[in-house]
Order: structure tokens, then C-alpha cells, then sequence
């Protein structure tokens, strides 16, 4: 992973209702035993100005997240992967951290 990476072990759905790319409200993870959440719009920013990198790991597989449109709104997934749920709506709900 590069040096400037976090790894998401968990979001934050918006609710019933939402297609699938509108899913993600936040994620989170845990960075030196300190929980962390950021909101699906800062991660976008992130990763789109190559700050940070988010990736998830399932079976010992590390993916990273990536930007994608759809009705032009940028929203959050994996790299194509070959895996099917999508690995990041798999994740199980962030703790409420204050």
C-alpha cells in the first residue's frame, strides 16, 4: 500500500430508498488504535487531489477505492475486481464516534 493510505473498515449508508451509487454517506476505519470517518464528498476530494488513498481488504486482497460518475454525481466504489457484492457496500455500519 502506498505510504499515504488508510484502510476502510466500514461506512455509513445514507438509508432505504437510494440506488446503489448514492449508498455511501460516510467511511471509516481505524489508524493507530484511533477510530476515523470521513464523509463520501471529503474522500472524493482526497482521492481526487492524490492526498490520501482508500482501499479495502477482504480475504486478504487489498482494492482500492476509486471516483466514479453516474448521472454526474461522483460517488465512491472498488476497482474492478472480479468480487461481487461490491466489497465497499459489504462493509459492515461505522460506530458512531464523536
Amino acid at each position: 500500500m502506498e505510504q499515504n493510505s488508510r484502510q476502510v473498515t466500514c461506512i455509513n449508508q445514507r438509508g432505504r430508498g437510494y440506488e446503489p451509487h448514492e449508498l455511501i454517506h460516510a467511511i471509516g476505519g481505524v489508524m493507530r488504535f484511533i477510530h476515523w470517518r470521513r464523509l463520501e464528498s471529503e474522500v472524493i476530494r482526497d482521492i481526487e487531489a492524490n492526498r490520501v488513498g482508500y482501499y479495502v481488504s477482504v480475504d486478504g486482497r487489498s482494492v482500492w477505492l476509486v471516483v466514479a460518475v453516474h448521472r454526474g454525481r461522483k460517488y465512491l466504489k472498488t476497482e474492478a475486481d472480479g468480487y461481487s457484492p461490491d466489497n465497499l457496500l459489504a462493509l459492515p455500519e461505522c460506530p458512531m464516534i464523536s
